[in-house]
């Protein structure tokens, strides 16, 4: 799949890694349809890539069914909306559950399923999900962030091989760290054990070579944090002592306080 010359949608344009990728995108020839909740922070998008925009607020079904009609000429699909939702599950009200798994889970996978369609109709065509090394092992204070990302990485590479044949691909693209933007870069803590970090055109580099090699799954970190992600993923209860040891702590108090204001 080409992204010079293909319609993407690109979701959660107007934060964190968002505003990267559709710089990243335009540079390489994508006519872009960019989505975010708020019509004001779009606006000034559309002027600098000639995009198309449609304001949608993610948590609402109605909204993600509009978003599918308005963008049915959508060619690759990259759903990188998220609400980080990191802190304790019982400092979370039912309703800001619900908002998560809206926008985290449930809006990806809708999205792609109303697009999907079309794509295998034309023979062509590509889903991305950005999701995050959450989704391979936990971390104190992340229940409903990681449960979110779980999720995720299972149904795209599940829904991948629903594709299979049809000529539309589907991949996940899971970032570690990344300086300078989202929601770690905000709270300007050490990572834990001093692991690096990535730049946000690594990730838009990795988004890009996903899609253009139908790659099922791409990990956007430093090599020693991919290896711990996976030894992680296999013996969580190890991981866990070893989290408290490296000293996670701080970092994961740090991200909290910096998004309780927004919550």
């Amino acid at each position: 799949m080409h992204i010079a010359g293909s319609t993407v949608l690109l979701t959660g344009v107007t934060g964190g890694i968002g505003g990267a990728l559709a710089a990243d995108l335009a540079a390489r020839g994508a006519r872009l349809v960019l989505t975010g909740r708020r019509a004001e922070a779009l606006a000034p998008l559309a002027d600098r890539y000639g995009a198309r925009t449609i304001a949608a607020d993610l948590a609402d079904p109605d909204d993600v069914r509009r978003l599918a009609e308005e963008a049915a000429d959508t060619d690759i699909l990259i759903a990188n909306a998220a609400l980080p939702s990191s802190g304790d599950v019982l400092d979370y009200t039912p309703e800001q559950i619900d908002r998560a798994l809206a926008v985290n889970l449930r809006a990806p996978a809708m999205l792609a399923r109303l697009l999907a369609p079309g794509m295998v109709a034309a023979g062509r065509g590509h889903v991305c999900f950005v999701g995050s090394l959450s989704g391979m092992a936990a971390t104190k204070s992340s229940s409903l962030y990681t449960a979110t990302k779980f999720g995720l990485r299972g149904f795209s590479l599940a829904f991948r091989q629903d594709l299979h044949g049809t000529g539309v691909g589907v991949s996940i693209v899971q970032p570690g760290f990344v300086r300078d933007l989202g929601m770690f870069a905000k709270t300007g803590s050490a990572t834990p054990g001093g692991v690096r970090t990535v730049s946000p055109a690594q990730v838009c580099k990795g988004v890009a070579r996903a899609i253009e090699r139908d790659l099922a799954e791409v990990n956007v970190a430093p090599p020693e944090l991919r290896f711990l992600t996976k030894i992680a993923s296999q013996f969580p209860g190890f991981a866990e002592r070893v989290q408290r040891l490296a000293g996670a702590e701080p970092t994961v108090r740090a991200i909290v306080a910096a998004q309780r204001p927004s919550r």
